[in-house]
């Protein structure tokens, strides 16, 4: 199955049976004291270094989200989707917690965006769909409803089930419905990274969409952050993952040395290209 996103200029597909697809992180001020600070300031300057550096490390799609406290993120977020949008020609995925906000960056005119997120609560279900289905965007729908986040893989498939056919109820393909079974943090419960590959299994199975990760969320409070996450990419793209919002400065060459032991990159050809595009930038 594919699910093709697209900038004005340039088209990705998220295919179930293609190489992975990574989202590039960076633009989101959580954790970020740098970030955060230059949006107070708008200082764009910086958020279109973070694009293009993104890109160049080998992000298909840019995550972006301007959630700082006490900002006005409905103004904010179209102004920083149409710098982002003019520095590179990467598809993005909008990211808020905000429907007015969501509203108002979609309205800016992005080509086939990313929205981030519906989930299955109705209130989200309500009012997320409906634009997602007027700007012809596709959705990541997250498994999770009033109850919170199950921590039962057939629980959050159920959920992903109802996400699903709420948005066929109102015309939106399944083919733009890209599920987020979610990750939590091993830290706290050593069984939530399987839970999470448990439920990537039965969605890939069961409606056969493609799925995304917030892959970085596994190793929240744990020492060598960056192996636990490299360990988590490789079993959940073998489990049927198909995209995943990660840091590409980190994880593009793990990402596309996966894809070519899975048969999924000809002669190696991607893993050579940007093997040498990353040494060529490291000037090594």
């Amino acid at each position: 199955m594919k699910t093709i996103l697209g900038s004005r200029t340039k088209q990705v597909e998220v295919d179930t049976d293609g190489p992975f697809v990574i989202i590039g992180e960076k633009i989101n001020p959580t954790g970020r004291k740098r970030l955060a600070a230059a949006l107070r300031e708008r200082n764009f300057d910086y958020v279109r270094d973070l694009a293009l550096e993104q890109v160049a490390h080998g992000a298909d799609v840019l995550d972006v989200n301007v959630g700082v406290p006490g900002e006005d993120e409905v103004k904010l977020l179209p102004e920083v989707v149409g710098v982002v949008m003019q520095a590179v020609d990467a598809p993005l995925c909008i990211d808020s917690a905000n429907k007015e906000a969501l509203a108002a960056a979609l309205a800016v005119g992005l080509g086939k965006p990313l929205v981030n997120s519906v989930n299955g609560e109705e209130e989200s279900l309500r009012t997320v769909l409906p634009m997602v289905k007027d700007y012809g965007a596709a959705v990541i729908g997250l498994t999770m409803d009033e109850n919170g986040i199950p921590d039962d893989p057939e629980m959050r498939l159920s959920i992903a089930n109802k996400i699903l056919e709420r948005a066929a109820k109102i015309g939106i393909r399944s083919q733009d419905v890209v599920i987020d079974p979610l990750v939590l943090t091993v830290g706290a419960d050593s069984k939530a990274g399987w839970v999470t590959l448990q439920t990537v299994e039965l969605v890939r199975r069961e409606f056969g969409v493609n799925i995304n990760l917030g892959a970085s969320n596994v190793s929240f409070g744990m020492p060598e952050r960056d192996t636990i996450n490299q360990a988590f990419l490789a079993l959940a793209i073998g489990a049927g993952a198909t995209c995943a919002i990660t840091d590409p400065m980190k994880f593009s060459l793990t990402i596309r040395a996966v894809d070519l032991v899975r048969g999924r990159d000809g002669f190696g050809a991607r893993y050579i290209k940007h093997f040498r595009t990353l040494s060529a930038a490291d000037g090594s």
